[in-house]
């Protein structure tokens, strides 16, 4: 059940932000919002921390460069964890371990084995995990959602999923020439954005998987973060077929997701463009076999209005927010979270499988379920 944005807060959920660049647009919302309390923050650039400690208002003794001496000190029920994803699992595990709940950012972990070890951590403390997949929580998804539980496009057989994103300067350090983390990452790790609308549309889980693709014209001093571009093939459980392209060397702007759901009876799609700046909507295309004799042009906001006016201080429309009061849900409810520690796995995994594929050549591998 959605969660009403206008209700008083039965309880206040105290967070503690680990990670002030990306955890400030979590933080921006926390913040406003009177169902939850920033009691905490963690940062290891001390630059990075002062600057948010100061926006938020916190003490000295509430702000921390050491993430175990974060979760010593306590005093919040859960952890937003914004860090990079190399340490995601680490993290995560950690403060479950500790006693908090965890809510963290994409992807779920960098390795197989990382996921393996917050999937065990959540079952093993009850604590509620979730996986902060903001795309799944676009307006124009619960549209989707509608139109495939409609039954208007029949049964799903095909997806794409293509998330097209160049960003060089995250890669290598214009000033130094150092590779950033990000370098190590192939691109099709970072699938998650991708694979994560459709299976939740579907309902499905991705069985295997194989990917192609180990050029590097374009930033050869990238790493393998710098790929020139990367292509994902995924069977789900329910025999639908994806395909994922995913680049973040490749020249684009704007940067697009770009999603297609062909069923039995139709299609649906979003277009190639992009929500333009300043006017959030998402276009795309419809075709209903029976309701129209071609394919219409159609489009959904990207701004839920019924939210309060904060809600839009975390960035990409209403997403950000709707993913914080999908957190909140599952904190009241004491249960697990719609994209918990499995459904984790599911938006994750299979992409560090496709990359596994790639470096042997693109063959097809079996995808492990949690």
């Amino acid at each position: 059940m959605p969660v009403n944005a206008g209700s008083r807060p039965s309880r206040v959920w105290r967070v503690a932000l680990v990670g002030a660049r990306r955890g400030s647009s979590y933080g921006n919302l926390t913040h406003a919002d009177p169902r939850f309390e920033i009691t905490a923050l963690c940062d290891a650039n001390h630059d990075s921390l002062a600057a948010y400690q100061r926006a938020l208002g916190l003490d000295d003794s509430r702000c921390f460069t050491e993430y175990d001496a974060l979760l010593a000190a306590g005093g919040f029920d859960a952890t937003i964890v914004c860090t990079p994803i190399p340490y995601h699992a680490e993290q995560s595990a950690s403060a479950m371990d500790a006693g908090f709940h965890v809510m963290s950012e994409v992807t779920a972990a960098n390795t197989v084995d990382g996921c393996a070890k917050i999937v065990e951590a959540a079952r093993r403390t009850g604590k509620t995990y979730m996986l902060a997949e903001n795309t799944c929580h676009r307006p124009l998804f619960a549209e989707w959602r509608r139109l495939l539980d409609s039954g208007r496009l029949g049964e799903p057989i095909y997806a794409e999923a293509d998330y097209i994103h160049p960003i060089p300067q995250l890669l290598v350090d214009a000033d130094t020439g150092q590779q950033m983390w990000r370098a190590e990452r192939p691109p099709i790790h970072y699938c998650s954005h991708s694979l994560g609308p459709i299976l939740m549309l579907t309902g499905d889980r991705i069985v295997r998987a194989m990917g192609i693709g180990a050029g590097t014209r374009i930033l050869p001093e990238g790493g393998v973060g710098g790929v020139d571009v990367q292509l994902g093939v995924f069977e789900t459980a329910k025999g639908v077929i994806i395909k994922m392209t995913r680049t973040q060397v490749a020249p684009r702007h704007r940067p697009i997701h770009y999603y297609h759901i062909q069923g039995t009876k139709g299609f649906v799609e979003t277009d190639r463009l992009g929500p333009e700046p300043g006017s959030p909507v998402q276009r795309g295309l419809l075709y209903v076999e029976g309701e129209a004799e071609h394919t219409q042009q159609v489009e959904w906001p990207e701004v839920d209005t019924t939210y309060p006016d904060y809600a839009t201080k975390g960035g990409h429309g209403t997403s950000d927010y709707h993913t914080l009061l999908r957190f909140l849900s599952a904190l009241d409810a004491g249960g697990k979270a719609e994209i918990d520690e499995t459904r984790a796995w599911d938006m994750t995994v299979p992409g560090l499988i496709a990359a596994e594929s790639a470096q042997n050549g693109g063959a097809w591998m079996d995808v492990p379920q949690a």
